[in-house]
């Protein structure tokens, strides 16, 4: 049957239908983002599953769900332990941060464990993903490239072979026939998206997916497309650093908001086992430096908050933070205006989280303010000590989650001291080799730290 279409306009951004031009997204938000399309009508152009009959819960064998590991040890923690067949996975990221890179280095590991591996780029041709590879000094003959923009060709290709992976760069490239409008619009993505989706499903095949990031950095195309996968990954980095962040914010399969550290090198991307040290390699006990501990995930990572307080020249004071909250950055500094006496209305004040870590956890509160007063007092803080703690807006230091694996982590460094909520420390069972100080306001903080 034949699918009929009439002429409407569709937001990029959220797939809201209008049927007239609007500026303003009346769904989303987003201005000037509706484009003209051919919106199928619903139910025509889709085939009926028939056949298709109830299961038991007990009569449905899990041996086939057995992970698969990408031979990168970052990659299997994000993922939960590695990859479950038949998952559907969405890594999305800035242009030019790794993405390809990491996943055909990890399609090198699992064609030499597991058999054939097809790589589909609708960007580049088979001579640059050869170079690339090269470059990689990726050889195995079990990865297959292809090199095509059609989902219906591209499923036909992998149908053939018997395949461990499929890797599909990127969807916001590729097409559909059941679909009339254009590559990379709101109705292209999601139709693609379900025919993976299916072939992933019927097939037991795992499926990767690269999808582009708009300006505000979430994933280009239709919220449903993160609905649709099993696995939502973002790769984070900041261009003036080597290090690359693979953060997992939906996972079916594992935990989310789990992390894994990467380094560009010349010759692809090298893991890093131990961030820790890596953030704090540069590290020196001068004014407005405090170490924080923050937990992704499973895994606890030590960091280094710079904070500078200098006099202002302007009537308005200037405010610029990288790295952590902007919003709660300044709820801290009016706390410790009000609270703790501390006269910052006339300074600018800076805040940055080194080697480009995001925090964003209420836990680095008591870090930020001790290097605020740190750099406006001109005194450096206690060294080879860590602060935690979340601050309230009547100074009070409340007690955070995982107290106990930041300390396990801050002593496995060599971390000689730490700070933290008086509340964690009355039900504290081990001092981790660590002399613990625990604070109720952040009035207590600031004697400490003023010695």
């Amino acid at each position: 049957m034949k699918t009929k279409g009439k002429k409407a306009f569709q937001c990029q951004s959220c797939g809201y239908i209008s049927p007239k031009w609007i500026g303003k997204c009346p769904d989303c938000g987003e201005w000037n983002s509706f484009v003209e399309d051919t919106i199928l009508s619903e139910g025509l152009g889709r085939k009926s599953s028939e056949g298709t009959k109830p299961l038991s819960i007990k009569s449905i064998d899990i041996s086939l769900s057995d992970r698969l590991s990408t031979g990168i040890e970052e990659l299997n923690r994000v993922l939960g332990g590695g990859i479950v067949r038949g998952s559907l996975i969405l890594i999305g990221g800035d242009p030019g941060i790794g993405k390809s890179t990491l996943l055909l280095q990890a399609s090198e590991n699992i064609a030499k464990k597991y058999g054939k591996v097809l790589y589909v780029s609708g960007e580049e041709s088979l001579m640059q993903i050869k170079l690339r590879a090269e470059r990689l000094q990726i050889t195995s003959e079990n990865i297959l490239l292809l090199s095509e923009t059609l989902v219906e060709r591209i499923i036909g290709c992998a149908q053939e072979e018997e395949l461990s992976a499929l890797i599909v760069d990127s969807i916001q490239t590729v097409y559909t026939e059941e679909a009339v409008s254009a590559p990379g619009s709101v109705s292209q993505i999601r139709e693609s998206a379900t025919k993976f989706m299916n072939f992933a499903k019927s097939r037991n095949v795992p499926l990767f997916l690269i999808g582009h990031v708009t300006k505000e950095g979430a994933i280009a195309g239709p919220r449903v497309l993160e609905h649709l996968v099993d696995t939502v990954l973002y790769f984070e980095g900041d261009r003036g650093y080597a290090y690359r962040i693979l953060r997992s914010v939906k996972n079916r399969f594992g935990p989310t908001n789990e992390i894994g550290v990467f380094e560009m090198t010349g010759k692809g991307l090298s893991e890093v086992s131990n961030p820790s040290l890596i953030f704090l390699s540069e590290h020196s006990p001068t004014s407005g430096s405090a170490i924080t501990s923050t937990v992704e995930g499973t895994r606890a990572i030590l960091a280094e908050i710079q904070a500078l307080v200098s006099p202002s020249n302007f009537g308005m004071p200037r405010r610029n933070f990288i790295g952590v909250d902007y919003q709660r950055v300044n709820l801290l500094t009016a706390v410790l205006e009000k609270r703790g006496r501390v006269n910052l209305a006339g300074a600018d004040i800076f805040v940055n989280v080194v080697g480009g870590l995001k925090i964003l956890e209420p836990a680095s509160d008591l870090a930020v303010i001790s290097a605020i007063v740190s750099s406006f007092r001109d005194t450096p803080l206690p060294e080879s000590m860590i602060i935690v703690g979340e601050v309230g807006l009547s100074g009070e230091v409340r007690a955070i989650s995982q107290v106990e694996l930041r300390l396990k982590e801050a002593s496995r460094i060599g971390m000689k001291g730490a700070i933290i909520p008086k509340g964690n420390l009355e039900r504290l069972k081990d001092s981790f080799n660590l002399k613990i100080r625990g604070v109720r306001s952040i009035n207590e903080l600031l004697e400490i730290i003023s010695y």
